[in-house]
């Protein structure tokens, strides 16, 4: 019986016309769901305001760009926010359903307890759908936005004044890594250089020191250079104070610019992260990261399928101990908080094993859709 209420619930669910009771529990999702992304894009646009305050205040950043500033960082958050709210959301429509015994309503009337929520697991994975969407093509944009903000009117604190390295192999074998510690955008130069080769087993066989590395007609040219070249027999050749030595670093200064800019790959969409990967210009910690936010990356939006799974049994066992929108609202943080704690122990797993990364990134989806799923099947049978 219960397996026939899962195929007639799919079919509506999946069918294009919704009927009465359709139309109703979406109506009823709605409502709190509209309350909770309010309630939570407000939390975290507090924060924001906050700093933009001190933007305009401390570093005199005209209030036009910090507008624009917040506006544009508002995708980011948005997409963080509809899972919390999808969730409270679930949980005070059947909180609210259950009050009323519409639910058993429902069931007296010969309508089957999986036929009732199938619209609001229907719902739960358009949204999953729908956050992907804007992941990939709202937020990335918005972000890049929020970096020609930043460069534009914080230049003091631009995207280009931090450690950075690049890496590319070497013709014959080997690789030559290039360690800078800032790039400057106006004369296309690295500033104070590291530059280390190393053979096909990985031994150093060249070490320079420069104080810049300048771009010029299509080359890098280090400008006051030492070198210091180790030889297989272990002596050490030095050649001090070269006024300029060209070198092939592997990568043009608009390809360090967009790399550097876009340096976090949280803020990135997953086709950004896989042409940065394939540059090969990673070092080996941080192809690991990207490697864990590009699976994540498809994991995470289907949170909002998850939390709606989750909830609905929740909601039934909340408003027997008396349920409201404080207790729905104190269970949607609790939950989402675990969740979190969760997904943020097996980023750690998937960066350590990366061979395993779309499992460790799909492990969080996997452990509460089995435990919702569980706690459906017994809300059913009562």
């Amino acid at each position: 019986m219960t397996h026939v209420g899962v195929r007639s619930g799919l079919r509506a669910a999946l069918g294009f016309r919704p009927t009465i009771l359709d139309r109703y529990m979406l109506s009823e999702l709605a409502g709190p769901f509209g309350f909770g992304l309010s309630a939570f894009t407000l939390i975290f646009a507090a924060t924001q305001m906050l700093s933009i305050g001190r933007l305009v205040s401390e570093d005199h950043v005209p209030l036009f760009a910090a507008i624009a500033l917040f506006l544009w960082q508002l995708p980011g958050e948005i997409v963080l926010v509809i899972p919390m709210a999808l969730l409270l959301g679930t949980l005070l429509a059947i909180q609210r359903l259950s009050g009323e015994s519409e639910i058993n309503a429902m069931k007296t009337s010969g309508i089957t307890f999986w036929r009732i929520i199938a619209p609001l697991l229907f719902a739960g994975l358009v949204m999953s759908l729908v956050m992907y969407g804007l992941q990939e093509g709202i937020v990335p944009f918005a972000n890049d936005q929020v970096s020609s903000i930043e460069n534009d009117a914080l230049n003091h604190t631009s995207a280009f004044n931090r450690d950075l390295t690049v890496s590319a192999p070497i013709p014959g074998g080997g690789r030559q890594v290039t360690i800078a510690t800032a790039y400057d955008p106006n004369s296309q130069a690295l500033l104070h250089v590291t530059l280390v080769q190393y053979d096909r087993v990985g031994a150093p066989t060249q070490i320079i020191f420069a104080d810049e590395a300048q771009f010029a007609a299509d080359q890098w040219l280090l400008k006051n250079a030492s070198a210091y070249r180790f030889n297989p027999d272990g002596t050490t050749i030095s050649e001090p104070n070269v006024s300029e030595q060209e070198v092939d670093l592997g990568e043009k200064p608009t390809d360090i610019v967009k790399r550097i800019s876009h340096d976090d790959p949280e803020q990135m969409s997953r086709s950004q992260i896989a042409a940065i990967v394939a540059t090969g210009q990673l070092t080996e910690t941080e192809l690991r990261k990207y490697i864990t936010v590009y699976q994540e990356k498809l994991a995470q939006p289907f949170a909002c399928f998850v939390f709606v799974l989750i909830a609905i049994p929740f909601g039934l066992r909340s408003f027997r101990g008396g349920g409201n929108v404080s207790l729905g609202f104190g269970l949607a943080v609790l939950i989402v908080f675990v969740y979190y704690v969760v997904m943020t122990v097996f980023s750690y797993v998937g960066e350590a094993l990366t061979a395993l990364a779309p499992l460790w990134a799909w492990a969080p989806n996997i452990i509460f859709t089995a435990i919702g799923a569980a706690r459906l099947r017994r809300a059913a049978a009562i």
